[in-house]
């Protein structure tokens, strides 16, 4: 007997807020699958306004509002039964976080859990890389987001620790992370991966996802630490307007697409690694798989 009911979760990040609608195909005698049916994606970029002003603007929130309504919209069309709605880093950190939140409850009916860094980091740990990596070896995991980036180290399989980081694409845009805390992430990597001979790291997050695109690889292949100093330093040639215009990148990746780069550079410098693997995994995945497993509360449609 052949089951498939459909999952959503919503990651509301610092710079775009996204949807994922998953099929959770359930057959007797086998493991479930889940499958992607649909991703939406919209750059509100919360951080801009949080970072600088402590605060979402005005016209962010009725920005998010009306993406909220939207998002509502298409779970009912797509006829999801759970989803789960997780804000990050700019959220967390607003001082009007709560108000828009209760807002976005009260008019687009969405209940939306404002999620710490710990928590953050786990749900990405959630999701399933045992199909993406070889559990004879030693990984660090970097999950780039717009105000922080998620690190955990997995040896043969096993997560050892996770830490989060306010080291971010947008605030790296506006020039607000101290030379402070680049030392501490520096430090913590060094010492978390010090005991392991050989490193990989596993790269996720929309810029990585976008740069292994562009770079023409078979899934599953990795790309050299050569090839991203290589890339990197070929998209600091161009302006903002010629990445877009002759790079064809979307105008909200242009300009964070090389803040990106240096978080993913600096992991894989600091901890020795000379490939990064890219299995286009997220906070979004880790969603469903923790929604299905129950290991987080969930709401109904």
């Amino acid at each position: 007997m052949l089951s498939i009911k459909k999952y959503a979760a919503i990651d509301i990040g610092s710079n775009a807020v996204r949807l994922l609608i998953s099929n959770i195909i359930e057959q007797k005698g086998k493991p479930v699958q889940f499958k992607k049916n649909s991703l939406v994606r919209v750059p509100i970029r919360l951080g801009a306004d949080v970072f600088i002003k402590n605060k979402i603007s005005k016209e962010n929130t009725q920005r998010m509002l009306d993406t909220m309504l939207a998002f509502k919209l298409i779970m009912k069309s797509h006829k999801v039964v759970k989803y789960k709605a997780c804000a990050t880093s700019a959220m967390r950190e607003s001082e009007n976080g709560k108000k828009v939140v209760d807002l976005v409850l009260k008019q687009a009916g969405i209940s939306i859990d404002i999620i710490g860094g710990e928590e953050e980091a786990a749900i990405i740990a959630a999701t399933d890389l045992n199909k993406y990596i070889d559990n004879s070896k030693t990984y660090l995991y970097v999950d780039v987001g717009g105000g922080s980036t998620e690190f955990t180290v997995i040896h043969q399989g096993n997560q050892i620790t996770s830490k989060s980081f306010k080291i971010g694409t947008v605030r790296l845009l506006n020039d607000m992370v101290k030379k402070e805390a680049w030392i501490e992430l520096e430090n913590w990597i060094r010492s978390n991966v010090k005991t392991y001979d050989k490193i990989d790291v596993i790269g996720s997050g929309g810029n990585i996802n976008k740069i292994f695109k562009v770079s023409g690889k078979a899934m599953g292949k990795p790309l050299s630490y050569f090839y991203m100093t290589s890339y990197f330093n070929t998209l600091q040639t161009y302006s903002y307007e010629e990445r877009i215009t002759e790079l064809d990148l979307n105008q909200d990746r242009a300009d964070v697409i090389i803040p990106a780069m240096r978080i993913y550079l600096s992991a894989m410098k600091w901890s020795g690694a000379k490939n990064i693997y890219v299995p286009k995994i997220g906070l979004a995945d880790g969603i469903i798989k923790s929604i299905y497993y129950d290991t987080v509360s969930s709401n109904t449609q």
